[in-house]
């Protein structure tokens, strides 16, 4: 048990995936704040660190269906891109209809839904520029660096200079989707519709709450797996 409380929240996830949901019903962020040891993260949310071991242990005792470290970067990279990426652009137009109308209909009744419209339009914005810039600059660069391993050949020095440039951009706007739906699940009381909440109302927040899980996810494979292994691999083919 003390083994575990010591290893850092990500890595948990990491190595087994199942964990990110008892992480997300103890309220322990495994993404952006994944680089934390168990027991640092369980003391700032003011939680029982054994009491969250013992909720873990029995998932080590199931093998996870989907091996994520197990795959290479170039099949992880279309992964991310045809589950994550395709999930974001579907759902981004019917949030922002779904948040517009019910602004419209109950704003008067519970201003904070004007900043939830305002706080989702912003992330839809910079995370449609993020994926771009990821399937157009990072995620060909680290494909290419897979065959150049693969296959011992030469790779030209990319524009970007050294690979932990984007990968740090990458991880600092990770960090601000995360912070800001964290305001959105606090103004929406962790997404819990108010009782004269309409029937828009109550699926415009539980999409609200599908894609912030969607976007745990998608930011753990990213920065907790697909991340360091390229940094890794940089290093080997510029060493």
């Amino acid at each position: 048990m003390n083994q575990l409380a010591e290893k850092k929240v990500g890595k948990i996830v990491a190595d087994n995936f199942r964990t990110a949901k008892v992480f997300t019903e103890f309220g322990i962020d495994f993404c952006c704040k994944g680089g934390v040891k168990l027991s640092e993260a369980c003391e700032t949310r003011g939680l029982d660190t054994e009491k969250v071991i013992q909720e873990l242990l029995p998932i080590f005792q199931t093998a996870d269906a989907t091996n994520y470290q197990g795959m290479g970067m170039k099949e992880l990279v279309d992964h991310i891109v045809a589950v994550h990426h395709k999930y974001v652009g579907d759902t981004i137009p019917a949030l922002k209809f779904y948040l517009d109308k019910i602004n419209r209909v109950h704003g008067d009744r519970h201003p904070e839904l004007e900043e939830i419209r305002t706080l989702f339009f912003e992330t839809a914005d910079a995370l449609t520029v993020h994926m771009k810039k990821e399937e157009f600059i990072l995620f060909p660069y680290i494909k290419a660096m897979e065959d150049a391993l693969n296959n011992d050949f030469p790779l030209s020095a990319p524009h970007f200079g050294h690979i932990d440039n984007p990968i740090a951009m990458m991880e600092e706007e990770h960090d601000t989707e995360g912070e800001r739906f964290r305001k959105i699940s606090a103004l929406s009381n962790t997404y819990t519709p108010p009782s004269d909440a309409c029937q828009t109302y109550r699926v415009a927040f539980a999409m609200l709450q599908e894609f912030e899980d969607d976007l745990h996810t998608h930011i753990h494979l990213e920065n907790n797996i697909l991340f360091p292994v390229a940094q890794q691999v940089f290093a080997q083919l510029n060493s």
